[in-house]
């Protein structure tokens, strides 16, 4: 296992409960474990990362680890306190998994009836249980953008290209349509092209929306129009499900025929930034934050 920059031998072989307070990160899916592990070696800290079996990539291997299952919920809060961790970070993308191929442990079937308690629900509710469980064991959940702050999308285009008018337009009804949706629950995206809303986003997440716009789009324009929006839900917990977009977004919303993307300016973040930003220039797409209070009025 290779350690990176900033973090000693001591840190490599976990330190024990007792020796300070320690960021411990659940990894999913994605590059941003790594990111938030990066951000915190960088400040000084000592992460500990407890990769999600079939989801956490193979990059976590760089930082102190070790792997666990979703429903291996004793396997986790072992790892955490044995390593010292007092604070704990949730991030990176989840594949749903098969109930009943879930493999639990006694930490699992120990916590049982709680645990059945907090799944009922939306998203919302799961994960707002998720951080109360977390919580009632003695750890502090912190949110991504709160140990990596440069994650966060910022105000105002990113990209060469600008929004127009009409993508402007698109943008404002767009955000409204995933406000209102977002109150339900529902999703933290929406698709709007020419006026039209293309799609919104549910269960089936981001990419499986922008594989729908890709045939519906078919208009036959020799410009990309309609835009792609981002925007956490009113009222949620951005501790452990903030929205984020990364450069697989950009290439689907090209694939699309989507004229660019706009997020809610410091409510989602940027996996990978740089390659974001470059594949959004090489597609001709926009990159835009959005200040919802600061979007001109139709």
């Amino acid at each position: 296992m290779t350690v990176p920059a900033g973090i000693g031998e001591q840190g490599a072989k976990g330190g024990a409960a007792g020796e300070g307070s320690r960021i411990g990160i659940v990894a999913g899916g994605g590059t941003l474990p790594v990111a938030v592990a990066e951000a915190a070696a960088a400040r000084g800290e000592r992460p500990y990362i407890v990769g999600l079996q079939g989801n956490a990539c193979a990059d976590i291997e760089r930082f102190p680890h070790s792997y666990a299952g979703l429903g291996q919920i004793g396997r986790i809060l072992g790892a955490l306190r044995r390593e010292g961790c007092n604070r704990v970070v949730f991030v990176g993308s989840l594949r749903r998994p098969n109930l009943f191929r879930l493999k639990i442990d006694a930490g699992f079937v120990r916590h049982l009836p709680e645990l059945l308690r907090l799944l009922r629900g939306g998203d919302d509710s799961v994960l707002r249980g998720v951080a109360r469980f977390f919580e009632a064991r003695g750890f502090e959940v912190l949110a991504a953008h709160e140990v990596a702050p440069r994650l966060l999308a910022p105000a105002g285009t990113f990209s060469l290209r600008a929004p127009d008018a009409e993508a402007l337009a698109d943008m404002r009804l767009a955000f409204r349509v995933a406000r209102a949706l977002g109150k339900y629950d529902i999703g933290q995206g929406a698709v709007v092209a020419r006026g039209y809303v293309l799609a919104v986003e549910a269960a089936e997440g981001t990419d499986a929306m922008l594989a729908r716009c890709r045939e519906l789009n078919r208009w036959g324009f020799k410009n990309r129009q309609g835009v792609l929006v981002k925007t956490p839900k009113p009222g949620q917990d951005l501790r452990l499900d903030m929205p984020a977009i990364g450069p697989r977004t950009v290439e689907l919303a090209a694939e699309a025929g989507l004229a660019g993307i706009a997020v809610a300016a410091g409510g989602v973040l940027l996996a990978e930034q740089q390659a974001i930003v470059e594949k959004a220039d090489a597609h001709g797409l926009f990159l835009y934050g959005v200040d919802e209070e600061a979007l001109p009025a139709q």
